[in-house]
């Protein structure tokens, strides 16, 4: 689904990513990991169309590497960046609905029905504004606002980042079933562990280049890459 080759990208005049390759696959949950400073938002920033890149991004057949941020939006690539972004003065209603503003036709707000099964707490704080959720309730707002774009890629940029640990499963376990019903998921992640456990495949970036590749659980319980790359 979206193919990676030879990524270089510069963030804040820093050379960020080097010669990067990867490989997401349709219905996966594809784990890119590593320290701080390791390049993983900027992996992000580079598909979603924020920074200025070198190489090869394809989605779909589709060189994204030629359109604007807003067009690879409708190409069906959905980000929700570290820090969440949302409009903390509008409420839950009105924020998940702006995610479908690029949206045609009478089914523009159906993805509302999955949003509220994901997340119910988001269909009992409709009226609150967003900048009087938790963490945890924003993390979700900002995940369902994602999916009102109705995307086929979803990228997620440190989602449990900021969030109380008895919200950090309920997260997690959203992810899954974001996989299980057909979406496919990019994720970036600072809860390693927890990253590795339910990602089908991962990656492992230091100081912008890919270290090491290969599926999350032989990663996972492999301890030598476990303390040379992850610290764990």
């Amino acid at each position: 689904m979206l193919r990676i080759e030879g990524l270089n990208a510069s963030y804040r005049g820093l050379k960020a990513l080097q010669g990067v390759s990867l490989n997401v696959k349709k219905g996966q949950i594809v784990a890119v990991v590593g320290a701080n400073g390791a390049g993983k938002t900027t992996l992000l920033k580079s598909v979603a169309g924020l920074v200025t890149t070198e190489g090869s991004i394809v989605f779909d057949g589709q060189d994204l590497r030629r359109l604007k941020a807003h067009m690879i939006s409708r190409a069906g690539i959905g980000l929700v960046p570290e820090g969440r972004r949302l409009f903390p003065r509008l409420s839950v209603e009105d924020n998940l609905r702006l995610g479908a503003y690029a949206i045609a036709g009478p089914d523009r707000f159906k993805p509302l029905e999955l949003v509220f099964s994901l997340f119910p707490r988001l269909q009992e704080r409709l009226a609150q504004r967003a900048e009087t959720l938790s963490g945890g309730e924003q993390q979700m707002l900002a995940i369902g606002r994602a999916l009102m774009t109705q995307p086929r890629l979803l990228m997620l940029d440190e989602p449990s980042q900021g969030i109380m640990p008895k919200l950090v499963d309920d997260i997690f376990r959203a992810i899954q079933r974001i996989r299980d019903l057909g979406l496919t998921v990019l994720l970036v992640e600072q809860r390693l562990a927890e990253a590795l456990e339910i990602a089908d495949y991962a990656y492992v970036l230091q100081t912008g280049r890919v270290v090491m590749s290969g599926k999350a659980a032989e990663i996972a319980a492999d301890s030598a890459v476990r303390r040379a790359y992850l610290g764990l």
